[in-house]
Formats: structure tokens, sequence, C-alpha cells
């Protein structure tokens, strides 16, 4: 495991001999922008493994992405390799098709402490919430980014993260299928405690998430990347593109429906991805990712 293997990986080129919030945010664009938030391994007979060896060798080795435990905890690593003040935290994710957050912790994310000030660092959400930036931990205060408002509110102890969504400007309604997307104006996407967590804790959800029947990673293929100006996803054949705030605080999303035999190019033009094993894609759940 090499800082400088993973530095390539990213294609980061600038100093990191400093630990300021400057350097922290350079390198978690590089990382979202190069690094897919994906589940593909399920959809290739492979299994999700926590050891951070592994990790890397998935990530940086085989230029793979990964879901949150993954993403986030490769992050710890490289951001304790420079010095940065890293502490794991675990979240319960909004669910707005059930209206309610996941009844056990499964999503990893980190807080890191700059200046005697906490920030949020979450490199491992994927599709339409990811932040682009490090939230500063206080409650209340709009954060705006390229993605959207961002903000935490904090009670009795819990903090929520929600997303100010756009408007949407969808060419191709034929093909969209988005739950209420007209009519959400906020999405909350987690809340969390500030509860130090270790890697162990995630192990149970882990398998749980790549194993239940019902679970959003089992019944969907989901392969998502951030650009310099939107973010794209596949998710099942559905390749969806988004470019934010292309006019009037609207969001353009163009969505195709793809075969199976462009499958291939797509992930590799598109995701910068190679799969070793047969990928079988499916979209079998309604949830909506967007």
């Amino acid at each position: 495991m090499d800082i400088k293997e993973y530095f390539a990986r990213i294609s980061y080129r600038g100093s990191y001999d400093k630990p300021d919030l400057e350097t922290l945010t350079e390198i978690f664009q590089h990382h979202i922008r190069a690094v897919p938030f994906e589940n593909l391994s399920i959809h290739c007979g492979e299994s999700i493994e926590l050891d951070l060896a592994a990790t890397y060798d998935k990530i940086v080795k085989k230029k793979r992405g990964g879901w949150c435990m993954e993403n986030n905890h490769l992050l710890s690593w490289v951001l304790k390799t420079l010095g940065y003040d890293v502490t794991l935290l675990g979240s319960k994710v909004y669910v707005p098709e059930y209206d309610a957050y996941a009844d056990d912790i499964d999503h990893l994310l980190l807080k890191v402490v700059l200046c005697d000030k906490s920030y949020i660092v979450d490199g491992g959400f994927g599709m339409a919430y990811q932040m682009w930036q490090p939230m500063e931990l206080i409650s209340g205060k709009d954060q705006p980014q390229t993605p959207g408002i961002f903000r935490f509110l904090e009670e009795n102890g819990i903090w929520y993260l929600e997303k100010v969504k756009r408007k949407q400007c969808v060419p191709n309604q034929s093909v969209s299928t988005s739950h209420n997307v007209d009519k959400e104006i906020c999405r909350r996407v987690y809340l969390f405690t500030l509860q130090p967590r270790d890697i162990e804790e995630f192990r149970a959800r882990n398998l749980h998430l790549q194993t239940a029947p019902d679970s959003l990673f089992v019944t969907k293929s989901i392969c998502s990347l951030q650009t310099a100006d939107g973010v794209r996803a596949l998710v099942g054949w559905k390749l969806t593109e988004i470019k934010y705030n292309y006019k009037d605080n609207m969001d353009l999303v163009e969505i195709r429906i793809l075969a199976d035999e462009e499958m291939e190019k797509t992930l590799k033009e598109k995701f910068n991805i190679t799969l070793d094993k047969k990928f079988v894609p499916i979209n079998t759940s309604r949830l909506s990712l967007f």
C-alpha cells in the first residue's frame, strides 16, 4: 500500500505535505471523480471484503470502485497516512419510498478535525447525493456545493444530512421513472451520531447488504461516478447523465436504456472499469436513487 500509487490512481499531482482543508478538498474531489461508487462485484459473483489491503488492491491496483465501506475505509487510510485526525462514523440511510431511515447502521462516513473544526468527509455515497466538498459539522447552516445545497441539522445528539434539490429537465421522459421527482424539494440523506466506530462493526452489515434478497444492492446493479460538472450512473440497464445547474437552477438529466452488448464498452468508456468476471445487470427494485 503506497500513497503515491493511490495518488496516481486518482490523478492527484498536488502537494500533500500539509494536512489542511485545501489539500483535503483537492484529494477528496480527485477521489470521487476517479473512483466509482459501485456494487458490481455482487453481480459478478465476487464478494466484497472489508480488509483494507484487499480494498486497496481492488480500487488502486485493479482500478475498480466500491461502496461506502470500501471507499471511505480507503480514504481514512489515505488521510491518516497524511497526518489528518480521522474518525470512522456510522449512519442510517434514508429510504424515501418508506419515509424512514434504515433500522441498522448501513453507511460508513468520516469525521476529520482540522484547526479545532470538525468536517464530515464522505466519498462513498455516490449518485446525485454525493457531496463534493468536506462539510463543516455545524447545524442549520446551508453549505452550497455544485450538486446543490447540503446542510446538517442536529437534534438531541443525532445529526441529519439533507440536500435541497433543483428542478430537473428530462428530455427523454419516456424512460424516466424517478420517484416523485418534481414534488421533492428537499431530500433527507442519512442520520448519524458522533460515536466513534471501528471497521469491525460494519462486517455484519457489509455481508447482509450483499446477500439479503431484499437488499437494494442485491436488487440493483449500480455504478456511479462524479464528473467535472455532474454525475453519471448506470443502474441496471439505465444510463443516466446529469449536468448540474445547466440553466436557471435546473439540472439537465439525460437517460438512455442500454442493450446487454453495450455494457462492457459503457463501463470502460464512462467509468473506466474493466471487470474480470461476467457481469449480469439487474434492476428489480422500485427504490429511487435520484
